[in-house]
């Protein structure tokens, strides 16, 4: 979605990371390692789809395997091509390095638009595709990992797990070969909203700064914050709705491709979802007003955006018309470099993507371990924190018999207490701690250094650095 004249989605990523790179003072040849994608796999294969041949194009690139396995998703769309996946593939290694997801970094796509396809092709495809890259180690539990990306889901990741264990049936962790799974399917709890959840931390840890809220000159917490969301796939109607529903945060505006919705006093998001999914289209909601030209809420007033679609929605066109002073980019590359420029100038606090739609990739990881280690998470401890906790209920009950009605614990505090910790309690505590520890480095590290202007830059800087120093523990560049 570049404009004219505009650096391609590559190039963006390639003149950041050069920029930081040049703050990181690395060894001669050692920038060049790091930038440098190491492979990319085009495959080229036909399908009889109800009596005719078609060729499928597809990719799997490799940025960076200073650790193994790589770790990215596979999308399904029509404008993939090769300098998109490597320079998602380049972003997933430095997402990977700045939230400490052991991993290296690698992003995968087929050139198809899935809604020409029935399930029973779209089935055929996927396996068909799974199955060129499965024979060249492209898909591997100890080698490359992908998970869903646009245009593909669970029921995707499924076909290609099934179809990774019929090539290899003899391998104890065959489950491990891709993430995002259905639960059924050795997948985790939690992994279907765990982009939009991490989203949601966040800005959670944002507003626990007082410094960096000053900065992009709001107050306050999170609630009653206006919000404008544009893309209500996935990522974005988790996001919004998890803002919504526990932050207090008044959704003022979704914009999706066919237009947009705006009312001052909030949307409700559920409603919207359920509008779309009956209609195939927002068009016709009833309770906010329909704006045709979608992009042109981008502009509107508010106190946060989140682009969460696709590449390129803001840019040198509109960047300057951008009223909102944070921007959280839950999308992979939503804002060009020219925009991002202007923006600086502007004083719009950026929290960038390589940070902000870490969530998928950390449930992944998660995901992954317990495909390894063969056992849910919580199985092992649950019940016997239940029984420390019935303990201690316990002999408080009998401080609140001595009281009378001075003090008394309420049956929900015991109901609460007394639960122990399930998977998906444990799923979203590990990536709330991921996402805070990331942001505060990321927001100290921005602070403390007078070259470092912007929270984009402090996290490449970051990344930069955990990735060189494990080319030099691993001794060969």
């Amino acid at each position: 979605m570049a404009n004219l004249g505009e650096m391609t989605f590559r190039e963006s990523v390639d003149l950041m990371f050069s920029k930081a790179a040049k703050l990181s003072n690395l060894e001669p040849g050692l920038e060049e390692r790091i930038k440098t994608c190491n492979s990319t796999y085009t495959v080229r294969f036909s399908i009889n789809i109800k009596g005719k041949i078609e060729t499928f194009v597809g990719y799997r690139a490799v940025h960076s395997e200073h650790m193994e396995p790589v770790k990215g998703g596979i999308r399904y769309a029509e404008t993939v091509n090769q300098d998109e996946v490597e320079a998602l593939a380049a972003l997933m290694t430095y997402k990977c390095a700045v939230v400490e997801a052991p991993f290296g970094g690698s992003k995968g796509g087929l050139c198809i638009n899935p809604n020409n396809y029935d399930t029973n092709d779209l089935e055929l495809i996927t396996r068909r595709f799974a199955t060129e890259l499965i024979k060249r180690d492209l898909i591997s539990p100890s080698q490359n990992v992908p998970a869903p990306d646009m245009g593909t889901g669970e029921r995707e990741m499924a076909w290609i797990a099934d179809q990774y264990l019929r090539l290899n049936p003899t391998d104890i962790n065959a489950s491990a070969c891709v993430t995002g799974k259905p639960i059924n399917k050795w997948g985790i709890n939690g992994r279907t909203e765990a982009t939009g959840r991490g989203v949601q931390y966040a800005l959670r840890e944002f507003f626990r700064h007082p410094e960096d809220i000053k900065i992009a000159g709001l107050d306050g917490s999170l609630s009653n914050k206006r919000v404008i969301i544009q893309g209500l796939g996935n990522v974005g109607y988790y996001a919004s709705k998890f803002l919504q529903d526990e932050d207090n945060c008044n959704i003022i505006g979704i914009i999706e491709r066919d237009g947009a919705l705006v009312n001052k006093n909030g949307i409700d998001v559920e409603k919207v979802k359920e509008h779309i999914m009956n209609t195939s289209s927002i068009k016709g909601y009833v309770d906010a007003k329909y704006i045709e030209n979608g992009n042109s809420i981008l502009e509107s007033d508010c106190d946060i955006l989140i682009p969460a679609a696709l590449e390129g929605v803001i840019n040198v066109s509109n960047a300057a018309k951008v009223r909102a002073p944070l921007i959280i980019e839950a999308a992979n590359g939503p804002i060009t470099h020219g925009a991002d420029e202007i923006l600086k100038e502007k004083g719009t606090i950026i929290i960038p993507d390589m940070y902000a739609n870490a969530g998928g990739v950390t449930v992944s990881y998660f995901e992954w371990v317990k495909n390894l280690s063969r056992i849910r998470f919580g199985r092992m401890q649950r019940r016997e924190e239940e029984t420390r906790n019935n303990l201690l209920v316990n002999e408080l009950s009998k401080l609140d018999n001595l009281l009378d009605d001075q003090w008394s614990m309420s049956d929900e505090f015991k109901t609460r207490y007394l639960r122990g910790a399930g998977e998906l309690e444990l799923v979203r505590s590990g990536l709330d701690d991921t996402m805070r520890n990331a942001y505060q480095q990321i927001s100290e590290n921005w602070k403390s250094n007078d070259n470092i202007h912007d929270l984009r830059t402090s996290a490449y800087v970051l990344a930069i650095k955990k990735i060189a120093d494990s080319y030099r523990a691993q001794g060969i560049y």
